[in-house]
């Protein structure tokens, strides 16, 4: 899909403008998230106080889109596809908004974890859903980016898979706490940056559901995705 061509070249300009800025806020974003797990993983109190002192940048960012989509509204009265860009675009940031906060969370629980002895175990689990999240993350940037309905579905379901790691890996983390009590401080925030991680995969679920809608028209939220896979989406 690209976005349609109107007799006011500014109009146009406004629309790819708009489109541009939220792939900018999704690289800063992305950017977080990567540096949040990196810290977690590295265990980098440095990395991690930056990370936790950035997240003013994807704020103001949010706030900036959204009063061009404001402006385009109240100027330009879109309709149809040029409509669902917008509402898309708005609902988008403020996803991209919520994983900044997750981004912010893990940081600050990643300091404090980053001056104790790490718990044994953790750092390959974390790893393994570290990359599955920033992987979800990633793929639902670029479906976005590429209005790609195909891949949007696919990123949805790997939601399921983000949930079953973040399961496992916090009954392991109850294990470590009822073996030994000195471990359950330790282990909520691991605990609490595992569902952050979570979270970050149900945002980038949500711009996966807006990129569908901004195509095909459908809100397919709330949903059997499994029937929209099967019908294949049909154009309207």
């Amino acid at each position: 899909m690209e976005i349609g061509q109107h007799i006011s070249q500014r109009y146009n300009e406004e629309l790819e403008n708009i489109r541009t800025h939220v792939l900018k806020m999704g690289a800063l974003v992305e950017s977080q998230a990567e540096n949040a797990v990196k810290a977690l993983l590295e265990r980098d109190g440095k990395l991690a106080k930056k990370v936790a002192s950035s997240d003013y940048k994807i704020n103001r960012m949010e706030v900036e889109i959204d009063d061009e989509c404001t402006q385009v509204i109240a100027r330009r009265q879109p309709a149809a596809s040029d409509l669902r860009m917008v509402i898309a675009v708005i609902k988008v940031i403020t996803d991209l908004e919520r994983i900044g906060d997750e981004a912010e969370k893990i940081a600050s629980y990643s300091i404090k974890l980053a001056k104790k002895p790490p718990l044994s175990g953790m750092h390959d689990t974390l790893s393994h859903l570290g990359t599955l999240v920033l992987g979800m993350l990633h793929d639902a940037l670029d479906a976005f980016a590429r209005m790609d309905t195909e891949k949007a579905l696919e990123v949805i379901k790997r939601g399921f898979d983000i949930n079953k790691e973040f399961n496992d890996l916090s009954r392991l983390l109850i294990t470590y706490m009822m073996e030994d009590s000195h471990n359950i401080k330790q282990a909520l925030r691991v605990i609490w940056c595992a569902r952050s991680l979570e979270r970050i995969g149900d945002h980038s679920r949500n711009i996966c559901e807006y990129v569908v809608f901004l195509v095909k028209g459908k809100d397919i939220r709330h949903t059997d995705i499994g029937q929209f896979i099967e019908a294949n989406l049909p154009d309207e």
